[in-house]
């Protein structure tokens, strides 16, 4: 089982299209939303993204909401 994180906030479309791909899809994920957890924001700069959604599976990551490069890493 991947081990998927996914970084939102709460005024993202695409963040709310990319979880529900995901639950469709039977994916478990744990939702770091950065307009209300300052920890998971201040984890999204030091890894380098300023937007959001990024969605990380296992070391891979994709930025944005790109229904291809998930179905190919999942």
């Amino acid at each position: 089982m991947k081990k998927i994180k996914v970084y939102s906030s709460a005024s993202c479309s695409n963040c709310t299209a990319a979880k529900e791909y995901l639950k469709e899809k039977g994916y478990e994920y744990e939702e770091k939303n950065v307009s209300t957890d300052k920890e998971a924001k201040k984890e999204l700069i030091a890894l380098g993204y300023m937007g959001v959604p990024v969605i990380m599976i296992d070391e891979e990551v994709v930025v944005g909401f790109n229904k291809s490069k998930l179905d190919e890493i999942l």
